[in-house]
């Protein structure tokens, strides 16, 4: 799409924006100072900017588009990242399905077209605009969560002083909670709430009162980040809110509670689970946001690398047996086990789970939830699985003896089972498992592999690099063994052996607008352990867990520390992100 300079006299003629003499005027100075007629046009003031944009917008048939008066919403104008909208002077306003409307000045930058075409995997519909109307749109990046909440309290006023006079008392009426949580104001505050949690892909909201304001923070790739305090008189108004729209006790204040609601637009299908829980100065509330419309991963893509991507492929090619997947709170394990049930997910295949929560729905498989109120337990659940003649279970962790023992006699009797335990390490779960009363001989015989895993944030790109020093080599060796995780990265091939270890080049988060920490995203680190006969050998014998895992190294296995120097080598994350999570 381009515009000679015949083409654009002969419209401007035709459209009667500019009278032959000041045209050619216009024509006479462009040759003299060799700038272009559209330039010397603007400069002299003969045509205003808006209107030959729409003249060209005419010409190359696409339509032209005024933001001068636009609200954009949010998640519409923050699918383009701010630097990106700002340095190439786009703009995303409008997103139906799969569409999406982008006003740009240039419709020829192809190349920035179909970065977010594929980034966002939407059809792009060019629309021209002028640079007033671009920049209009850009400041609406700038209205950050707190000038948001700025604005309501200070519109809303009188809603915050009843929330105020009825957080005076010792208790509020469940009538008065229940008509606070309808006021207009606290609707738009939690709105608002939540939607900047879903701009910045954070995992979890946190809500905590103290005795004068209200804490907002949000945990983005596994980091807690304050967002905002608010008044402390609004807290009973957002509480009871939250609690309407999870279907929770407005008028329980000593007891925890527990719930779930569901959000869903064109571009976001969320699953919130929350958490309420009475602390000294009101109730603490905590959000886990859970994706339902997530698409699912490659192994590759969750970080699955060399032997531990060869690993587990085996595993799960195998019809019966255990898989656990063991690590702390947050550290992916379901996501891992989720990824691998839609592998084996097919028409041929009967999967039943049994979670606690069920955090993603997913079609084709019976997902129970666990209900200890009602006497529902994993063990129960487990226990009438398998009376519906599965081909694999999940059970979402193994807790206590019984749940273990079902586990294993699901294994023995033919089925594929998944699950999870609390351990450090995959040389860890053994151990585990002998602790809560398991055989020996059961574990050996059904055991076939075990993922320990850790999320680190994934640099950005051009990060900043450096070397080791002498001094930080020392002390490294005195910590973690640095030689052998040297020796890896030479067997690995990601070091060649004849660059000595203070020579390697390691990548640094270098921040920038785009990336205020320099890392976006996560990515997982793991070490799988295979159930060798060496192994098994060992569990018989009742063995330790570092003395399995160093029996485990000898036979292949990378350690969660060793694979996360090969990460930082290969520069997609930091030493001090591995050092953060493989020390927890």
């Amino acid at each position: 799409m381009h515009i000679d300079e015949s083409q654009l006299k002969a419209f401007l003629l035709d459209s009667g924006l500019v009278k032959p003499a000041d045209l050619k005027k216009a024509e006479q100075e462009a040759v003299k100072t060799g700038k272009s007629l559209r330039e010397i046009l603007l400069n002299k003031g003969v045509v205003k900017e808006d209107e030959l944009k729409r003249l060209e917008a005419y010409i190359l048939g696409i339509p032209f588009v005024d933001l001068s008066h636009e609200i954009i919403d949010p998640l519409t104008l923050r699918i383009i990242p701010e630097p990106i909208a700002r340095k190439n002077s786009i703009i995303a306003f409008k997103k139906y399905g799969r569409t999406l409307e982008v006003a740009m000045l240039d419709p020829n930058d192809i190349q920035t077209i179909e970065f977010i075409r594929k980034k966002e995997k939407v059809r792009i519909l060019p629309r021209l605009t002028t640079p007033e109307s671009i920049q209009y749109a850009l400041k609406q990046y700038q209205k950050t969560l707190e000038a948001e909440f700025s604005d309501i309290i200070r519109k809303e006023g009188e809603t915050f002083k009843v929330a105020e006079e009825e957080g005076t008392g010792t208790e509020i009426e469940a009538d008065e909670l229940k008509k606070l949580s309808e006021d207009l104001p606290i609707i738009r505050i939690v709105d608002t709430l939540i939607r900047h949690a879903i701009l910045q892909n954070a995992s979890d909201i946190h809500i905590e009162p103290s005795e004068k304001e209200v804490l907002v923070r949000y945990r983005i790739d596994g980091i807690l980040h304050d967002a905002m305090t608010l008044p402390r008189r609004i807290a009973p108004g957002i509480v009871a809110r939250i609690k309407v729209m999870a279907n929770l006790k407005l008028d329980e204040h000593r007891l925890p509670q527990d719930g779930r609601f569901k959000l869903e637009t064109e571009e976001h299908r969320i699953s919130f689970r929350l958490s309420v829980l009475p602390v000294l100065d009101g109730e603490k509330i905590v959000m886990r946001l859970l994706p339902e419309n997530a698409k699912g991963h490659a192994f590759e893509e969750l970080g699955f690398r060399g032997v531990s991507l060869e690993r587990v492929e085996r595993a799960i090619r195998k019809p019966t047996g255990i898989i656990l997947a063991t690590g702390p709170t947050g550290s992916g394990k379901t996501t891992t086990l989720y990824t691998i049930l839609e592998m084996l997910n097919t028409p041929a295949v009967n999967i039943s789970t049994v979670e606690d929560p069920i955090e993603y729905r997913m079609p084709g498989v019976n997902q129970t939830q666990v209900r200890p109120d009602i006497g529902l337990s994993f063990a129960n659940g487990l226990r009438a699985l398998l009376r519906q003649d599965p081909n694999v279970i999940m059970v979402g962790e193994i807790r206590d003896t019984e749940t273990a023992e079902l586990a294993i006699n699901a294994a023995l009797t033919g089925h594929l089972v998944f699950s999870t335990l609390h351990t450090n390490s995959a040389a860890g779960a053994l151990p585990r498992l002998l602790d809560l009363k398991v055989e020996p001989f059961l574990i050996a015989s059904t055991i076939t592999a075990i993922i320990s895993q850790r999320l680190v944030r994934r640099l950005c790109q051009d990060p900043a690099l450096y070397q080791f020093s002498a001094a930080e080599i020392e002390s490294l060796r005195k910590d973690i063994s640095i030689d052998k995780v040297y020796e890896r990265l030479v067997e690995e091939k990601v070091v060649d052996s004849k660059i000595p270890l203070g020579e390697i080049k390691w990548a640094r988060p270098a921040k920038s607008e785009e990336c205020p920490e320099g890392y976006k995203g996560r990515i997982a680190i793991h070490e799988v352990l295979d159930m060798t006969e060496t192994i098994k050998e060992l569990v018989m014998k009742n063995a330790t867990a570092d003395a399995i895992e160093e029996r485990a190294r000898k036979e292949g296995m990378l350690t969660m520390l060793e694979e996360g120097f090969i990460r930082a080598a290969e520069r997609v994350t930091s030493i001090e992100e591995v050092l953060r999570v493989t020390s927890e």
